[in-house]
């Protein structure tokens, strides 16, 4: 018998920019109830990973399933169990936190009823209920990173893709997404994350993957000691095997 269909499935993944970054023939498999988290320097390639996973960007080779279904051919109906944070935040500057919750949720798909719901209930989750009448342009950096993660996971997606999503909140909103992450992953929910906290990688991750100048070099055990010395290792030594071929 074959098991779950994963969350996420990429293989032999590539897309060539002019100069030659990007990313080079990446497997990648994101399964239901886990966390795979990818690392790696900046310019590795992570975001453009992501980038593709959610096509955002068309590959030049590979391809992509999402709850096995090919995005090239994906409809609303798949889209509507995926939630993302790339790049910034989904959010207008002239509306209210409130406003950009129920926007994001009906986007995805939910009916008024069920969105206003749904708004509530990610309020609370993410400790927003003091800035939901604040308009976005005037919450700190940090707040409007809340924002975008209680948009990004409203609909209570089962396909989850976040790339930095801790890199502006303070360490309560870092906990607080971690509980939520972690909830939505024992009910079946397959997350992807990229970050450059290995500590707060490991307290989360089911898999950590290194990527480096767009190609997977290998893996981190996320109960492991020392990470950070194993991930630059891991790094420099590719790096020396690329120089040497």
């Amino acid at each position: 018998m074959s098991g779950p269909v994963a969350r996420i499935e990429a293989r032999a993944l590539a897309r060539e920019f002019r100069g030659g970054a990007g990313v080079h023939g990446i497997d990648l498999v994101v399964a239901p109830g886990e966390v795979h988290a990818i690392v790696g320097l900046n310019g590795a390639g992570k975001t453009t990973l992501m980038r593709l996973l959610l096509g955002m960007l068309r590959p030049d080779a590979g391809d992509v399933r999402v709850d096995g279904v090919d995005v090239r051919k994906a409809g609303p109906a798949t889209w509507r169990r995926v939630g993302h944070l790339v790049d910034t935040p989904l959010a207008y500057a002239e509306l209210d936190a409130r406003a950009n919750l129920l926007a994001a949720a009906r986007l995805h798909g939910l009916g008024r009823q069920e969105a206003t719901a749904a708004v509530a209930a990610v309020i609370a989750e993410f400790d927003l209920a003091r800035y939901t009448d604040v308009r976005t342009s005037r919450l700190s950096l940090g707040n409007r990173q809340r924002v975008g993660l209680a948009a990004a996971l409203a609909h209570d997606p089962q396909v989850i893709v976040l790339d930095e999503p801790t890199s502006a909140l303070d360490p309560a909103g870092v906990i607080l997404l971690r509980e939520s992450l972690l909830r939505r992953v024992e009910a079946g929910a397959g997350v992807l994350v990229s970050s450059h906290h290995l500590d707060e990688v490991a307290r989360i991750a089911d898999r950590i993957t290194v990527i480096n100048d767009g190609r997977a070099i290998g893996a981190l055990d996320p109960a492991g000691v020392d990470l950070e010395r194993a991930f630059f290792a891991a790094v420099h030594a590719d790096d020396r095997a690329r120089s040497a071929a």
